[in-house]
């Protein structure tokens, strides 16, 4: 071949390589081997996606050009842009990405700052830099301030809610049926009160902060059937509940609507009731709460008369002046008490539950439960009643470890009814009218048409001021910080379940920095099998080096060494057993990643060898078809 030709062939070589590049790029086809599927969008997306009537602007602002940016966002905001695009590709029109780099003093950056989104700086310096998103439909605008790499595994959870929530109008609403005063005083007590001199109480702020996404509708105990179009039902310390209202309730979720129930076997609240009411002789109030028929259809175990105790995760709590003990059964738990595979609970980092009961699935039940908030290993249960005279001290002897026990869960799938025969009648009907009223009721729903969702906790306490922030006097105005994550989970459990359906379904995903578990496993293999020779080694070493140090401090007042021959020599000995036991240990944390180190350089070669050796039998290939 001639040299002219040969420069042709390179070159359309090249351009073949580039249009194969293109092509790819734009072909809607895409292979996910992920094994969490991180780069496939879920159903749920894309009935999301499928529902969009009106178009939908996003608008990604990403200073690129920002330096010290570190690497770990750059290769998120790769990773966001890329979703971004399975979004618009999926949308099939409906919306439309921009990119936009915000470089200092530019309009872009003014705009990023007007829209909400908040700078950010790295730790290490550089220069400050946008990572955030505007989605925008019509008049109505969402956004999200700032990307973070920790929230990677919720990415298209967070898309999806926010292309969802810019096209809601109006606010869901939020069905509250509870005993307790999480929204204040009661315009009667308010007014008992006053004519007492005494402050009304205030609306708790978990319910402040679901008054930010919903509009609550209350619903009193007494009722015989839910408001109309309630989007999600909150159920907290039910007591005196009536039958047809839990036959309601038993509907409404059945029916395919979300729901929260919280049951709590010692409600503080109410227990403070008590003491209040037995110095004037009062009656006592019933502390605990349970919907035993419902639970029980619904295929969950819970007992009102046990309180679950965790040794690990004990509250210290003041038992005098100037003592204090850590209770059991006020629980402080962390991070690792919470499942990291839920948007609800993944980014919670504590919170407190005070005299919690707890969950467990029935035997046979063919619902899918999913334990949220579990205590530690170190937890036993313990009767209510034990609890009414005994010092912390005293409970913590009568716990004894079972196991875990799990305080809050998801449960989805399809329920069965706690109400095969229909709705409750009333005992007796009082007149034939009533009875003809019962005899017209329509025929409920004996499972869930589509897939239901509950949540439920085994404890009310969380939701109060009292266990979840503290006030303070800010230039005359009464203002809270939080002191664990109550608030942050009570916000997520509304926002998560009071959203679409299709968004309920969207489930966190891995990430894509993905560990070398290859590399752990061998670590951990190598590390048991030299710990014990570097332990006894660094024993010895220590011991060497103790008494060298003990011979080199005995000075004079002249701060000269005063050392018989014998001492020289003992420390000279010291001296190089030291240094050989340092070499030693040098030896040995080699030997730790010998394995590793030759795992590496395979893995070097192959990746160096395989383009030479693929470019080769390619050549041999077309070599030999040529000569044909």
């Amino acid at each position: 071949m001639k040299l002219s030709a040969k420069a042709v062939a390179i070159v359309l070589l090249f351009v073949g390589l580039v249009l194969v590049n293109y092509l790819a790029s734009t072909l809607p086809v895409r292979v996910d081997a992920t094994a969490d599927s991180i780069y496939s969008l879920s159903p749920g997306t894309k009935a999301v996606l499928g529902k969009i009537e009106e178009p939908i602007t996003i608008e990604l602002f990403y200073s690129k050009d920002a330096t010290g940016i570190p690497i770990t966002y750059k290769n998120y905001a790769a990773r966001v842009q890329e979703m971004l695009r399975q979004y618009v590709r999926a949308s099939k029109g409906k919306l439309t990405l921009s990119i936009v780099n915000p470089r200092p003093d530019t309009p872009d950056e003014e705009r990023a700052t007007a829209v909400g989104l908040t700078p950010q700086v790295s730790q290490q310096g550089g220069d400050q830099f946008f990572f955030g998103l505007v989605v925008t439909q019509a008049d109505q605008q969402k956004t999200v301030p700032a990307f973070t790499p920790a929230r990677e595994p919720f990415l298209e959870y967070d898309l999806s809610k926010l292309i969802y929530s810019v096209q809601q109008l109006d606010k869901p609403k939020l069905g509250l049926l509870t005993s307790l005063p999480l929204q204040g005083s009661s315009p009667q007590d308010m007014q008992m009160m006053m004519m007492m001199r005494q402050q009304p109480r205030p609306s708790q702020y978990v319910i402040e902060e679901w008054k930010e996404s919903f509009e609550i509708v209350p619903i009193e105990a007494t009722a015989n059937e839910l408001p109309a179009n309630l989007d999600v039902l909150a159920v907290i310390h039910p007591q005196n509940v009536s039958p047809k209202l839990q036959y309601a309730i038993d509907q409404f979720l059945l029916a395919g609507k979300p729901v929260i129930l919280a049951v709590d076997p010692a409600s503080q609240y109410f227990k403070r009731q008590g003491g209040q009411q037995a110095m004037f002789g009062g009656p006592q109030p019933n502390v605990s709460s349970d919907l035993p028929a419902l639970l029980n259809a619904w295929g969950i175990q819970y007992d009102p008369q046990k309180i679950v105790g965790d040794l690990e995760n004990a509250t210290e709590v003041r038992t005098g002046q100037a003592t204090t003990a850590r209770y059991p059964v006020w629980l402080t738990l962390r991070k690792t008490n919470f499942s990291a595979r839920s948007p609800l609970t993944a980014q919670l980092n504590s919170a407190m539950f005070i005299e919690s009961g707890f969950l467990a699935p029935k035997a046979g039940s063919s619902l899918t439960f999913t334990p949220l908030v579990e205590t530690s290993a170190r937890s036993g249960d313990v009767a209510a009643m034990a609890l009414q005279f005994a010092q912390p001290e005293d409970v913590a002897k009568q716990i004894t470890a079972s196991g875990k026990k799990t305080i809050a869960a998801l449960v989805q799938g399809k329920f069965t009814t706690a109400f095969p025969a229909g709705v409750p009648k009333d005992e007796p009907a009082a007149t034939k009218k009533d009875a003809k009223t019962d005899a017209a009721q329509p025929a409920g729903l004996k499972e869930s048409k589509t897939a239901s969702t509950l949540f439920v906790i085994a404890d009310t306490d969380w939701l109060f001021d009292d266990y979840s922030v503290r006030k303070f006097n800010l230039f005359g105005q009464t203002a809270a910080q939080p002191f664990n994550d109550n608030l942050a989970f009570g916000a997520n459990v509304v926002e998560f379940l009071g959203g679409s359906q299709d968004l309920i379904s969207i489930r966190g995903k891995g990430t894509s920095i993905r560990p070398f578990d290859v590399v752990r496993e061998m670590e951990i293999e190598a590390q048991k099998k030299y710990q014990e020779q570097l332990t006894a080694l660094d024993a010895r070493l220590q011991e060497v080096q103790t008494k060298l140090s003990e011979l080199q401090g005995r000075r004079t007042e002249g701060n000269r060494l005063v050392a018989t021959p014998e001492m020289t020599k003992a420390i000279e000995e010291f001296q190089k057993q030291s240094a050989e036991m340092r070499g030693q240990r040098r030896e040995i944390r080699r030997a730790l990643r010998e394995d590793i180190d030759a795992l590496e350089n395979r893995l070097l070669t192959l990746n160096l060898a395989a383009p030479i050796v693929l470019i080769g039998l390619v050549g041999v290939w077309f070599y030999r078809s040529r000569r044909r």
